[in-house]
């Protein structure tokens, strides 16, 4: 099988494991970055195949350039979406943590 059969590109900036909603940087990053093996991956993302694994590997290594492009587009998005919701979250994180901040008001008043 040629090793682009393995991946439906969607856009420029969104390439998924064919017939999975897992992106390929999901993958790259957990190999890269984490230094996990290609078996702990697939068996953290249940989707994917041993095999889909592997040849997202090796198409990162015939292009390593272009996707680690890819990867530090990916991750500078990431972490800007994460900036954002920490400056604005949602209404229903607001109220966890007005909810965590009187339990634990209520905690140190009673001296437990």
């Amino acid at each position: 099988m040629e090793l682009e059969n393995y991946f439906d590109k969607l856009a420029a900036d969104d390439i998924r494991l064919k017939g999975t909603r897992i992106g390929i940087e999901h993958i790259l990053y957990q190999y890269i970055h984490r230094a996990q093996t290609p078996e702990a991956i697939a068996e953290q993302f249940r989707t994917v195949t041993l095999e889909q694994v592997y040849a997202t590997i090796l198409c990162y290594l015939q292009n390593q350039e272009a996707i680690a492009a890819y990867l530090s587009d990916w991750l500078a998005w990431s972490h800007q979406m994460r900036e954002e919701q920490r400056k604005n979250p949602p209404p229903f994180i607001e109220k966890l943590r007005q909810f965590k901040s009187e339990k634990l008001a209520g905690v140190e008043a009673h001296g437990f």
